[in-house]
């Protein structure tokens, strides 16, 4: 197999060695969750279960932000691009998250106003363009995300642009793993937490979580070989049982993260219990605009009224959880389909239903592993 020389961390022999010291050290039976739908994504296409002994079982996180904006934050997003002189601008992945009756893209071929938009300062420009319009960014994700949405609304501010808001869906990580740890249901040994959000807030908060959990963390990237080093070293840990945060991203990843960045959120945003798609509200999860900028809030703004979580025909709660995987829910590849999708988390391109139907679903057998370790390498 020829080496791609611009991916050094898909080395297959490197691979290989990671998989075998895996293998050579584990002796129990771990249940280790990876956060990230990245990292989500990253597994199933390189086939890296499938290189890892039988005793460790990956489970999948909530680490993905359309996947985890609430039904009644959709539902906000919706009325809003349907009113008079208001223009929703978002992300495409967000065009087609099902609401209560609606998304994003019906309403737009119903005359709503829904413009996609690649960065919150497009959208921005567009308000100072079209100063007769309300503009509205539906803003959402994890920390990875938070500076930009800052810095977008500084300079709001500095240039004075009075018809632009954000309708926030912001949430935080570790408040999430920590009501998965609460959970009596709770079978997580050991995470794996996302490097790129690690890079904005550093790794505090996680060794505070992994202290009072008495959890391994560690932080990995979203190559092969990132993410094998991070299934190692938190094996390590539990085989040894010895608690501590690793860093197997250091290439990326400081332990105070990115001050400056910090500082922006800081200025602008506050933290706030926070509404997870089929987890419920969790206390301190997410962020608020604060009162110093609130007339960028569109939640103010336009006097947006909290909705109660409302039923779902999708299992995402149970799947973002793993309590289930995506072929135990009843609807996977049966009624929901990427063309047809009936939650979330088969929506987004971080979704974990998503990556199971593109990597998986025609190799599935309930009684085998999804692939070999010889189709896994072709992947690499």
């Amino acid at each position: 197999m020829k080496q791609d020389i611009n991916s050094p961390f898909r080395n297959p022999k490197d691979v290989e060695e990671l998989s075998k010291a895996i293998r050579y050290i584990t002796t129990q039976e771990w249940n280790i969750m990876e956060i990230c739908g990245g990292q989500t994504h990253a597994l199933a296409k390189y086939g890296i279960e499938d290189m890892l002994p039988s005793e460790i079982r990956l489970i999948h996180g909530p680490g993905c932000p359309v996947c985890v904006t609430p039904v009644s934050v959709i539902d906000n997003a919706v009325m809003l691009s349907m009113q008079p002189d208001v223009c929703l601008c978002t992300f495409g992945d967000m065009m087609r998250v099902p609401g209560t009756c609606d998304d994003l893209l019906s309403a737009k071929a119903q005359g709503g106003r829904v413009k996609m938009v690649y960065s919150p300062l497009d959208a921005l420009r567009f308000a100072e363009e079209n100063p007769r319009l309300q503009v509205v960014f539906f803003a959402i994700g994890f920390e990875t995300t938070l500076p930009i949405y800052a810095l977008t609304i500084l300079e709001a501010c500095r240039r004075k642009i009075k018809n632009f808001s954000i309708l926030p869906a912001l949430v935080s990580v570790p408040p999430a793993m920590e009501a998965l740890l609460s959970d009596p249901e709770n079978i997580i040994d050991g995470f794996l937490a996302a490097g790129h959000v690690c890079a904005v807030t550093g790794m505090q908060e996680y060794r505070l979580l992994s202290n009072q959990w008495q959890v391994p963390i560690a932080v990995t990237g979203f190559e092969p070989s990132d993410l094998l080093y991070g299934i190692f070293l938190c094996v390590s840990r539990l085989e040894s049982g010895k608690i501590g945060v690793d860093n197997a991203y250091s290439r990326i990843v400081g332990f105070s993260g990115n001050m400056s960045a910090l500082r922006d959120i800081t200025q602008v945003f506050d933290r706030a219990d926070q509404e997870w798609r089929g987890l419920g509200v969790l206390r301190n999860s997410g962020f608020k605009i604060n009162e110093k900028y609130k007339q960028y809030d569109a939640v103010k703004r336009f006097q947006l009224k909290q909705k109660q979580p409302v039923p779902d025909r999708c299992e995402a709660g149970k799947i973002l959880s793993g309590k289930i995987m995506p072929y135990e829910c009843p609807l996977f590849c049966k009624e929901c389909f990427p063309e047809h999708p009936l939650g979330a988390p088969m929506v987004s391109s971080e979704g974990v239903c998503s990556a199971y139907y593109r990597y998986k679903r025609n190799n599935y057998d309930k009684n085998q592993s999804y692939t070999n370790l010889s189709v896994a390498h072709n992947r690499l």
